[in-house]
């Protein structure tokens, strides 16, 4: 199963901004890695390494290699509605993304973690694919010999991201993928727009 697997924080330096969650570490060394790093004196960056830098900030972001990602643009591309808002939003109906935002795990990295070593049920059966896409009116739960596991349960302890396009109850540890989100729904920075262009050179 091919994912990243490198280094964080070093990523996230590199794009001036924690796209992977909390990080003590970015929070000490905010500026790009390297001996030049706190120097801002840096060449102009062109159109083409702007394009580059945003769809490369996607792709870590959501944990996603660049065929897989590729393949997403070209579905949403071929879909109706705006490319980038509709690229956004396959992104956002991943499962481990969905698993991710309604607090099962801290990370979109544990969140895929947990699908692949088989803990969360859609509408009741067991799916271990992260990159399932979820449509409206999907549950997603935790299965029930999992619903004891520290990391889930301590990652719900902390949960305080309400988000409208999902619902969750605590009770019973199911959620339900209500709708597809809008693109100001999704909280994420990216400008969408220069990855369609990169990929429309």
């Amino acid at each position: 199963m091919a994912r990243y697997t490198g280094p964080k924080t070093k990523i996230a330096r590199k794009f001036g901004e924690a796209i992977f969650g909390a990080d003590k570490s970015f929070e000490k060394r905010n500026y790009p890695p390297g001996q030049h790093g706190v120097n801002k004196r840096r060449g102009k960056k062109s159109e083409y390494a702007v394009q580059l830098q945003e769809k490369q900030k996607a792709k870590y972001t959501y944990g996603i290699l660049e065929r897989q990602f590729a393949n997403l643009f070209d579905k949403a591309s071929r879909s109706k509605g705006i490319t980038g808002e509709v690229l956004l939003q396959l992104c956002e109906s991943r499962l481990d993304n969905v698993v991710y935002r309604m607090g099962m795990a801290p990370s979109r990295r544990a969140a895929r973690q947990l699908v692949s070593h088989r803990h969360i049920t859609v509408n009741g059966e067991l799916v271990n694919i992260p990159s399932y896409s979820l449509k409206p009116g999907d549950e997603i739960g935790v299965r029930e010999k999992s619903k004891s596991l520290e990391v889930i349960n301590d990652s719900l302890s902390t949960r305080t991201n309400n988000y409208e396009w999902l619902e969750w109850n605590p009770d019973v540890m199911t959620g339900k993928f209500i709708v597809v989100p809008e693109r100001t729904q999704i909280p994420e920075n990216i400008k969408e727009q220069l990855i369609v262009e990169l990929y429309s050179k």
